[in-house]
């Protein structure tokens, strides 16, 4: 895919997952900001439909899997050569299944793990020895990272580890002067919990019944905050959620 000259801009990203959700959202924001973006996913067709949405501020679009470690590298590789971050998003996860424990599915828990955390590590390997002193990188990460649930074991190990990946990346890239951040959205109306319940659209609607969610912009909106602080000025943890929502699993419902 076509290749834009980076320039005049205010800032370079990279956003994984922008073919739907919080990533779609946040290129949009950063588009209207003045970043130059490297979008990334899974799905060609989004790619190409939001690329030409946002016109010339799309530097590349790189059609990949995160859980593909070589493919990652491949794709990263290819794109240093013209862009490098000045702002990393790993956005790219999900939520498959709600089972307890004793009765989960080992491919749904390869898929968050191997996306959520391994998937993260892949891009954050590739990309940070390329990355500039002032560069931010800014994880999404989950309440469900901070508090454990019912049905969602797997899914809170995976983000219970970006949690932990985000605070130790912090201190060993602080030298570097690479800061480090996260955004643990609460309950957010998006793609997820349709992909969490497989395609049942009435089980996804009804998580969302009876209260004001989060919308994927909300949380773009706090992503960007991070992102266009000055430069001696570290937001390194926004936990943001819905006004009916007071934990992982306490929510106010009309």
């Amino acid at each position: 895919m076509k290749n834009h000259e980076v320039q005049n801009t205010v800032g370079r990203m990279f956003i994984t997952g922008a073919t739907s959700g919080f990533g779609e959202a946040v290129a949009r924001m950063a588009a209207a900001a003045g970043y130059a973006l490297v979008l990334t996913g899974r799905r060609a067709e989004r790619l190409e439909a939001l690329k030409l949405e946002l016109g010339n501020q799309v530097h590349q679009t790189l059609c990949f899997d995160v859980r593909d470690r070589t493919g990652t590298a491949e794709a990263i590789a290819s794109c240093a050569r013209s862009f490098v971050p000045t702002v990393l998003i790993n956005n790219a996860g999900l939520a498959v299944g709600k089972e307890p424990i004793d009765q989960g599915h080992y491919e749904d828990w390869d898929r968050m793990i191997d996306t959520n955390v391994k998937g993260l590590l892949n891009v954050t390997r590739e990309w940070t020895p390329h990355m500039q002193s002032g560069a931010r990188i800014i994880n999404i990460g989950s309440v469900a990272g901070r508090q454990a649930y019912p049905g969602g074991a797997v899914y809170n190990a995976s983000k219970f580890a970006v949690h932990g990946l985000t605070q130790a990346m912090r201190m060993d890239l602080l030298p570097r002067g690479i800061q480090v951040a996260q955004v643990a959205p609460g309950a957010a109306e998006t793609e997820f919990s349709l992909v969490r319940f497989k395609g049942n659209q009435s089980g996804a609607d009804a998580v969302y019944q009876g209260y004001e969610p989060l919308s994927a912009e909300d949380v773009a909106d706090a992503v960007m905050y991070i992102a266009t602080r000055p430069p001696h000025v570290s937001i390194q943890d926004v936990l943001i959620m819905p006004a009916a929502q007071a934990s992982a699993y306490h929510l106010h419902k009309s």
